[in-house]
């Protein structure tokens, strides 16, 4: 605990308890996040939260552009000192919850999303992000483990939810590797790790209306302990029925096909 109190103050920065600022430090994991991204020259990179520059450092010279969003004006200002020379960098100051990510997109190529994300706005930024995903190539990101599991987490298990599901409706999801609370300054209270999420170009199991995917989502998993019949109840019997899905069983237990087409069917009923 003493720890984490001490070293607050990193490169001359106070790191702000609000923003949830660790700043990564360690050169082997720094490395370790370069190798699974490959950054390309030519590649439209936008990094959020770069911080003190920890990966900004690697990747920028990689692509000789590079774009960022950082919510932090002090560590923004600092940005083009610390990368002079190293290639061109364009800042966006903002909060990245409510940016427009499909803005930095340019011609066909997808934009390719790297960063260290705050855990105390990773789910519903990833949701944020979820919505420009037919624009964006793939994402990588340090997320707190426990986020991490439940994001490639599987049908039957304790981890598996609201936020699993729409995640792997609409991405492949992998699980690359832990990171430990000493690679940052101050160090979480938390183990973090790597995944990388690619947006399908037509998911598995297309859904014709995904807003309506998530209200049943949602809908089902607000009522998790509750069987299938009374956690979606809002909707006909016969149409879940329908779909074949055992209306007995918790809605942990069914897999994102099974959730497509209870929204299809739905949406089949409806006049």
């Amino acid at each position: 605990m003493s720890q984490a109190h001490s070293s607050r103050r990193v490169e001359g920065h106070q790191a702000r308890k609000r923003f949830g600022q660790n700043f990564l430090n360690d050169d082997r994991v720094i490395s370790q996040i370069i190798a699974s991204f490959q950054p390309q020259p030519g590649q439209n990179v936008v990094e959020i939260g770069p911080g003190l520059g920890a990966l900004t450092k690697q990747l920028l010279p990689a692509v000789n552009r590079l774009q960022v969003v950082e919510l932090d004006r002090d560590l923004a200002a600092r940005l083009p000192k610390t990368l002079a020379g190293m290639g061109e960098l364009i800042i966006h100051e903002g909060d990245a919850l409510k940016f427009d990510f499909t803005q930095l997109v340019s011609g066909d190529a997808g934009l390719r999303i790297i960063g260290n994300l705050p855990y105390n706005i990773s789910t519903p930024l990833i949701f944020h992000l979820l919505s420009s995903s037919g624009q964006v190539q793939d994402m990588h990101f340090m997320l707190q483990k426990e986020v991490v599991e439940r994001l490639c987490a599987e049908p039957g298990t304790s981890d598996y939810g609201r936020l699993s599901v729409m995640v792997q409706y609409h991405c492949l999801a992998e699980w690359l590797f832990d990171v430990p609370p000493e690679a940052f300054s101050p160090p979480p209270k938390v183990t973090s790790a790597i995944v990388r999420l690619t947006p399908y170009a037509t998911p598995p199991f297309p859904c014709r209306d995904p807003r309506l995917l998530s209200e049943v989502v949602t809908q089902a998993f607000g009522m998790r302990r509750k069987t299938l019949r009374n956690a979606l109840a809002r909707y006909p019997a016969d149409v879940l029925t329908s779909t074949g899905v055992d209306l007995s069983s918790r809605p942990e237990t069914l897999s994102v096909a099974d959730y497509v087409a209870i929204t299809n069917a739905i949406l089949d009923a409806a006049p």
